[in-house]
This record gives structure tokens, sequence and C-alpha cells, in this order.
């Protein structure tokens, strides 16, 4: 649903928020784009998730988003780091801090700030708030902002599958949680439906939950990369944020392949040393749904409650930038014909393993 309002947020003094932000935790950018008046919102904020900015994935889609809000939509924006082990009062306190200095909407980056969303939320009602991956927080002034992860990852399953020469794939989850299960479940079903239960999925986890360093380092990623290509795994899929950059290292160095995650990696600058080896990507729209959200709140509709993308709508897809994998007739076309029989309602992507 949408809810019209004007919008009117409380201001403060710069030095305030900055000395409020460094408190909460790590650094952060700030640009206030053009003028304002008094009482209206300087733009856009993201608070990031685990592996902030520079994950070359999750993290960064949303900083794209927010720069095509500021450039596009002429209006500020402050994009701030999380810090290591921090608690939910953390999260609070960075997202009202935000929220007190004037920006609006404030976008919590990853189902993590949940609850800081939620408290947050109650406390700024003017302000608009946005959280990425979750759809448990309910108030008129929040978006959740959610995709149809498993889609895109049934896809990526049948790609694998089409494309293995030993049988054997692998996926490797940053966190053991019921977002991550969900792109595990997709990519699971599309290699068994693909292959007709030949190809065998080597599935597991880097950490388990309340640890999230499977999001974060890279070298969790690149060891139990190396642990499935030793198993005879061929094509590795890493939902894993940062640390799934480990494990396209070691995809690559052993000459096999690796499909990415959230964003177009075959794209990213930071592994252009390994791109030939990136087969392609299961992408989410997160800079889209940044940018919407700022632009609805400055056209005085912002968009509240359940906003989901999926397949159908462009959503989530799967990248074509390597031109390997687009002259792969045989799994193009496999590709193809997945995505029509989900658009149908044929194909049923599982949201469990």
């Amino acid at each position: 649903m949408r809810r019209v309002s004007r919008i009117a947020v409380a201001g403060a003094a710069t030095t305030a928020l900055a000395l409020a932000l460094s408190a909460c935790g790590g650094t952060s950018t700030d640009s206030t784009g053009s003028s304002k008046k008094a009482g209206e919102s300087k733009g856009v904020a993201l608070a990031y998730d685990v592996g902030g900015k520079g994950d070359q994935s999750f993290n960064d889609a949303a900083y794209t988003g927010m720069k095509k809000a500021m450039d596009e939509l002429k209006i500020g924006g402050k994009d701030v780091e999380p810090s290591a082990g921090e608690a939910t009062a953390d999260k609070v306190q960075r997202l009202e801090s935000l929220a007190q200095a004037g920006y609006n909407p404030v976008i919590g980056v990853g189902f993590v700030y949940a609850d800081a969303v939620k408290q947050a939320a109650a406390k700024y009602k003017n302000v608009t708030f946005g959280i990425i991956d979750d759809e448990t927080v309910k108030a008129d002034n929040v978006a959740d902002l959610v995709f149809s992860e498993q889609e895109g990852s049934y896809l990526a399953g049948v790609a694998a599958a089409k494309t293995t020469k030993t049988n054997t794939v692998g996926f490797i989850g940053g966190v053991e949680t019921p977002l991550i299960k969900k792109f595990q479940a997709g990519y699971e079903q599309g290699v068994k439906d693909a292959s007709g239960g030949k190809v065998n999925v080597k599935s597991q986890f880097l950490t388990q939950p309340p640890n999230y360093d499977g999001f974060s380092k890279p070298d969790l990623g690149k060891a139990a990369a190396q642990g499935q290509l030793d198993a005879g795994a061929d094509v590795i899929y890493s939902a894993a944020g940062l640390a799934g950059q480990g494990s396209i290292e070691a995809a690559a160095t052993a000459g096999k392949w690796a499909i990415g995650v959230d964003s177009d990696q075959y794209s990213q600058s930071a592994l252009a040393k390994y791109k030939d080896h990136i087969l392609t990507s299961v992408t989410k729209s997160v800079s889209e749904a940044v940018y919407n959200l700022a632009k609805s709140v400055q056209d005085g509709k912002p968009e509240t409650g359940v906003v989901r993308a999926d397949l159908a709508s462009n959503g989530v897809a799967l990248a074509t930038s390597n031109p390997a994998f687009t002259k792969m007739t045989a799994v193009q076309t496999a590709v193809e014909q997945a995505k029509k029989d989900i658009a149908s309602g044929k194909i049923k992507v599982k949201t469990t393993p």
C-alpha cells in the first residue's frame, strides 16, 4: 500500500549527528546535495548490513540506489557503516540519529535491522523507514523491501546443472537464516529439476546466528569453496555477501565456475581478476528498491507495507554479462524455459530446502 503524507522531519546540527553516529558504529559519508528549506528532508540515508560498503554485492547494490537517487532526484544522502559485534541498541541509535538529523527515508540494509527499524519508526512517525530483506515490521511509516530470491536461485540451479561436467555442484550460504535458505531451496530445486536428479548439490553454511561472520569474512568462503572443489564440485553458487568473494576466488583459481549473488559480480571491479570464471550472478534489484523508496518520499506518496520484487517484475534475474555464458545455447534455452514455467505457475519454487 502507499500512504500519502506531507514529509516533515526534525532537524539537528551536523556536528551532533556526527558525534551520535561515530558513537554507534563505523564510518560514514555525507553529501547534502541541493539546498533544502527548513523542515524538508535532507535526503536518503543508508545504515549498512554486515560487511559494509565495498562487499561488491548486497550493500554496494544499496549504495548504487542511493547514488542514483542523489543524482537524479537532486537530494542529499548519507551512508553509515556497522560496527563489529554491535547490539540492537547500536542500530536503533544509528537509525534515530539519521532520522533526527532530517534524513527521509532512513533505510536499514538487511534483516538484522528489523528490531531497530521497528523501534525507530515508532519514535519518528513522520519519517519513512525502509528495511531490506525483512517483512516482519508492520507500521504505517515502514516499507518492507523484499525479493523472491528463490526464483532467481532456481535459474542459477538450472544453469549449474546444465554446465557441470562432474555432476557435482556447490552452494555456500553465509549464515544459516530463513533468508539464505530461500537461496538454497531455489538453487537445489533448479539443479534437481534440470538434471532429473542426476546432479548432486553440496550445500553448507559458513556460520550460525548470532555469529554473522559468514557474511563478512572472505577467508571463510574461500575455505568452504576449496572443500567443495576438492569433493568434485565444478560450479559453486555463494549467497554470502563479502565472504562470497573468497568463494569466487577459489573457484576461479581452480579453473571452475562461480555464480555470484545480489549484484552482477562479473562487472564488479574488485573481482575483475576472476571475472572469466563468474558464469553468471543471481541479481536482486536492491538499488531500484532504494531509489524507488527515496522517490516516493520526495513525491509525497511514501511507499509503505510489503514491497516485493520477483522474477515477473525483473526484481530478481540471472545476469548475462559474461559472453561465455550467453554463448552456451543449451543452457540459455533451459534457463528461458524455466523463466516461462515460473511465470506461468507451472513451476512453484520452494522457499525452504
